[in-house]
């Protein structure tokens, strides 16, 4: 069982990039209506499968510098790395179905 946490600009190689795991990020802001909307299913995924993969979230608001180097152009906005490199990218709030089956692979 596991939580999503918190990355920022300052974290973001270190719990990510060089994380041996597979990690989804979910950049979200708090303005972003669909962000709230999928910020419940992220916790039930990482609460269900953070065994296998690491759930995190980046505030845009506050670290602005990971999601310009990261080409993030629209919220929210999902990434699985594997390796240290983007292997799934996923625009807009998705079911829990949906992103399972996006994940599969991964969990």
């Amino acid at each position: 069982m596991s939580e999503v946490t918190e990355v920022t600009d300052s974290d973001f190689v270190d719990r990510v990039v060089m994380n041996p795991k597979p990690t989804l990020v979910d950049y979200w802001a708090d303005w972003c209506a669909p962000c709230k909307q999928i910020s419940p299913i992220i916790d039930e995924l990482a609460r269900e499968h953070g065994d296998k993969m690491d759930f995190v979230k980046l505030d845009t608001n506050t670290n602005p510098r990971t999601p310009t180097e990261q080409g993030i152009l629209a919220l929210p906005t999902l990434q699985v790395f594997v390796g240290g490199r983007v292997v799934k990218s996923i625009q807009g709030a998705r079911s829990k179905g949906a992103l399972l089956k996006v994940l599969n692979e991964y969990l």
